[in-house]
């Protein structure tokens, strides 16, 4: 391998790596008037009121690069990808996380030949690195989720305080929306502008649920939409809806101090094996590239990885309790 491969190699890399964090880091600032926008063109509207300005949609509505891509016509298939980067409050789109994933992907392997790693390892090394970017959307999407789960009983208390105080529920949502700090803050705001745009509460609220699959704010609109048609003290019953989640973030602590030995436990026994390969190869390459080459050590470095596998998700279901 020559210097000017191993310079330009080098150089890729790091330029990849840059251009991956600069990427991820920019963020186009979005505001209310923004917003107010979306909901008149139906981007952002749920319910029925979505569908009825989809059907009326021309040319004019979709921009020039809406159509989207062979990947994304795909992956689509799979998960819903824009409730995914709407749930994680990031401005990226499938076709630039795919193209990220590539770049990095390109710069790990780049990076593993320049320092010496066997060519068998590159599509390993490629593979990892190119999923990075998939995990910190997924880690970016439950930090978010599960902050606006913290923030959530603080909510139904302040709401049902401005009910006592003889305001209305819209003006409750406008007072939270200004006193709690995002994601929840922004959330609640967006409902309420929603509702001075004209579209029912029980659309607004199925939305916000949609974009927040979490169980407790489903209990919320449920007991909104049924003390509008039935009637009843929606103030007690947000005060026990935020004690209940209260309560269960209480035991859910109880359980993730018993189950902490457990998970610890998980962590070593996934990171020792990779630790152990590493190290002797480091001391001595030869005796571990008999698991490439030979056809009784790939068999062997299949099973360990298929046994490893099932071994994690084994131990994730004893320590993983759902309260």
């Amino acid at each position: 391998m020559t210097p000017l491969f191993i310079a330009i190699a080098a150089f890729v890399a790091v330029a990849a790596l840059v251009g991956g964090v600069t990427m991820l880091l920019h963020r186009e600032p979005a505001s209310k008037i923004e917003d107010r926008l979306d909901l008149f063109t139906g981007v952002n509207t749920p319910g029925a009121a979505k569908e009825g300005l989809l059907k009326q949609k021309s040319v004019l509505h979709e921009p020039l690069d809406a159509r989207p891509g062979l990947a994304e016509t795909l992956l689509s298939r799979f998960a819903d990808f824009n409730m995914i980067f709407e749930q994680a409050d990031t401005s990226l789109t499938l076709s630039k996380l795919l193209a990220l994933s590539l770049v990095i992907a390109a710069a790990g392997a780049a990076l593993g030949a320049v320092t010496g790693a066997p060519w068998a390892l590159l599509p390993i090394l490629a593979l990892m690195a190119g999923s990075l970017p998939f995990f910190w959307l997924l880690w970016r999407r439950k930090r978010r989720l599960k902050a606006f789960a913290v923030q959530l009983p603080d909510a139904l208390e302040m709401l049902s305080r401005s009910l006592r105080a003889g305001q209305s529920l819209a003006a409750g949502f406008n007072m939270v929306a200004g006193e709690m700090s995002p994601p929840l803050g922004r959330e609640f705001g967006r409902v309420f502008e929603e509702q001075n745009l004209g579209i029912p509460l029980e659309e607004s609220l199925q939305g916000m649920t949609e974009r927040v699959p979490n169980l407790d704010l489903k209990f919320f609109a449920t007991a909104i939409v049924l003390q509008r048609q039935t009637g009843g003290d929606l103030a007690e019953i947000l005060d026990k809806i935020g004690s209940l989640i209260r309560e269960r973030f209480q035991i859910w602590g109880q359980v993730q101090a018993l189950t902490g030995e457990g998970r610890l436990s998980g962590v070593v026994l996934m990171a020792l094996p990779v630790f152990l390969f590493l190290a002797v190869y480091y001391l001595n390459p030869e005796y571990v590239m008999l698991l490439f080459t030979d056809p009784m050590g790939k068999k062997m470095l299949a099973i360990a990885v298929f046994l490893q596998i099932v071994g994690a998700l084994v131990i994730r279901k004893i320590v993983n309790i759902k309260v």
